[in-house]
């Protein structure tokens, strides 16, 4: 299980005073109002910044940090990870994970079989859609609904799924 939840990757920067640009990857965008420090993943480390400010914009969010005063200061962090520990995250609802615990899963028919291996999570309006790779390289793609995902035990690394007539075809 992984320590760290990305909550955002730095699009850009924004204006001359060391505003970034952040797009997302959280399902509430306004979590950022409550945040007082993320960890940038800087590639070589996890940069700790205080955040000092939070604005809105379109589909992005602009933060302010109290490490960065200057626009030179925050372009070299382009296209960089934020994230929280998970002691810092939403909390989950009932039948709720985070994508990262998903990834890599091995998944498991309601009658034994092994399927393969959960490899990308798709979100969609209405529910997401679970990507699994067969052993045999080709992908199926399973519905994240109640009569199709049956289990899921994020600390086994394993799901249950219940085979929908056509999903195989």
């Amino acid at each position: 299980m992984e320590s760290y939840l990305r909550v955002g990757v730095i699009a850009s920067t924004h204006g001359l005073k060391g505003e970034v640009k952040v797009f997302p990857t959280t399902d509430d965008p306004e979590r950022f109002r409550e945040l007082k420090e993320v960890l940038l993943d800087t590639g070589q480390e996890y940069k700790p910044l205080e955040v000092t400010g939070v604005k809105f914009f379109k589909n992005q969010v602009i933060l302010k940090f109290r490490e960065f005063q200057n626009i030179n200061e925050v372009e070299q962090y382009r296209g960089k990870d934020l994230l929280v520990t998970r002691d810092q995250a939403v909390p989950l609802k009932e039948n709720e994970n985070f994508i990262t615990d998903l990834i890599d899963m091995e998944v498991y028919t309601d009658e034994g079989g092994r399927l393969g291996t959960l490899t990308d999570v798709l979100r969609t309006g209405a529910n997401d859609v679970y990507v699994v790779e067969t052993e045999a390289g080709k992908e199926v793609l399973l519905p994240a609904i109640g009569s199709c995902i049956l289990d899921v035990d994020v600390e086994e690394g394993r799901m249950t799924v219940h085979i929908l007539e056509g999903l195989l075809e």
